[in-house]
């Protein structure tokens, strides 16, 4: 009797079939992203003023002059989204680990963290940049930071450790109560339950999110040149007042891209694994 396994005919023909449907859809896709590019680029390059567009915001001379500045002002965006994020996060679910404790003994925390929450969500983050920039070395306090970076990356700390930590509490409080039941039967205090139990699942449930917001960080980090911080935009607007023209502003707004898109789609691709996976098709 013959123990080896071969694929039945009927499942051949459902491979076959959806490497099919396949090429299709993707050839459709193709074929019309390329059809509405192609509609675009006329439209917009048979407009009465594209010439003057054209000259003002892609004049490969003027870029070619702007890249190495930017290039070199841009690091300091990198450097504050790295240095931003690690405190983000450190803020975020301390807050967040605050405002989910049971204890009575924690309520003054908690109330601080509400409101922490609440007035740093409801603030644009411009605001925030702004008054820390400006409000701070204002005060005249003895060791307050005067750097323009670390005022900030502070500024970004504040603004999205709001958000991160409704995530983070979010996550958490998906965690089924059975979870911590769990934990707690095992002999866990409360505190190691959380950190081995509820908090590694909290974190994988909410990767995506997390990652959304870092996306938006990112970009935000622009924002430091309302306060003079030589980064990428601050350095495009100075060649842009400068030069009368635009096209460094172009070639800022390309760094930005480059830098979010991989990012942007590995936070998709993390988002596709988690719907497969809750619908058991991976």
């Amino acid at each position: 009797m013959s123990t080896s396994w071969e694929v039945s005919a009927r499942q051949l023909e459902r491979l076959a079939y959806r490497r099919r449907r396949d090429r299709r859809r993707m050839t459709i896709a193709l074929v019309s992203t390329v059809v509405v590019l192609v509609v675009a680029w006329l439209l917009i390059t048979s407009a009465p003023g594209w010439e003057r567009v054209r000259e003002t915001y892609f004049d490969w001379d003027d870029a070619k002059a702007a890249f190495p500045d930017i290039a070199r002002a841009f690091l300091t965006n990198i450097k504050a989204f790295l240095v931003a994020e690690v405190l983000i996060l450190a803020l975020a679910l301390l807050v967040a680990v605050v405002r989910v404790v049971p204890s009575a003994w924690m309520a003054p925390l908690k109330v601080v963290a509400t409101v922490y929450t609440d007035v740093f969500r409801g603030t644009p983050t411009l605001l925030v940049v702004l008054l820390v920039g400006f409000g701070i070395p204002a005060l005249g306090l003895q060791g307050a930071p005067t750097s323009l970076f670390w005022l900030g990356v502070i500024a970004l700390t504040l603004s999205y450790g709001a958000y991160v930590a409704e995530v983070i509490r979010a996550g958490i409080l998906s965690v089924h109560p059975s979870q911590w039941a769990s934990g707690r039967s095992l002999g866990l205090s409360y505190g190691k339950t959380l950190r081995h139990v509820v908090l590694p699942q909290a974190l994988r449930r909410v990767t995506p999110p997390l990652l959304n917001d870092f996306v938006s960080l990112q970009k935000d980090t622009a924002l430091l040149s309302v306060i003079g911080l030589v980064e990428a935009l601050r350095q495009a607007q100075i060649f842009s007042s400068r030069d009368f023209v635009f096209t460094p502003y172009v070639v800022a707004a390309a760094f930005f891209i480059v830098a979010t898109i991989p990012l942007a789609r590995f936070t998709d691709w993390l988002s596709l694994r988690a719907a497969r996976r809750q619908s058991g098709a991976a």
